[in-house]
């Protein structure tokens, strides 16, 4: 069964680990290593924001969020390549919007990786809308952004 809870102090070296996992066959397309990959996942569970996706006490994914005063950007969502298309990251993309709603906000952006083409199908599937494409700390991202209906 999933479940969802905020990561703790003691989940920062298993974030960093599901990152690793997920993203490391996106290496050799980008070049190097994508930026969730060198997080630093101790400061994002200090931030209040982060939470962890569990399948049966295990760490399957997490969600990393950056709340600015006008919107909610979705910093980073992993899944590990086991437990994908189960689910997983719909939910944490579910979590994300709550979470904007939650605090009076009707708009979630996103960014992901220009060679992360399974993304690029993936987000717009979910409500996303691709707004442009820019180079942006040495890596070539595309910008996508949710407009978020009361419920």
């Amino acid at each position: 069964m999933l479940t969802v809870r905020r990561a703790g102090e003691a989940d920062a070296a298993v974030l960093a680990a599901v990152a690793a996992e997920a993203y490391r066959h996106y290496v050799p397309r980008i070049g190097r290593e994508p930026a969730p990959m060198t997080a630093d996942y101790a400061q994002s569970v200090r931030s209040g924001l982060t939470w962890v996706a569990e399948t049966d006490g295990v760490v399957v994914g997490l969600l990393v969020l950056v709340v600015h005063p006008d919107l909610v950007l979705r910093a980073n969502v992993a899944v590990l390549p086991s437990a994908q298309r189960r689910g997983v990251g719909a939910r944490l993309l579910a979590l994300a919007e709550d979470e904007a709603r939650a605090r009076g906000l009707d708009e979630i952006r996103l960014y992901t990786n220009e060679a992360m083409t399974e993304n690029l199908a993936y987000y717009p599937r979910h409500g996303y809308a691709e707004t442009h494409r820019a180079g942006q700390g040495g890596f070539r991202r595309v910008f996508f952004t949710k407009h978020l209906a009361a419920r």
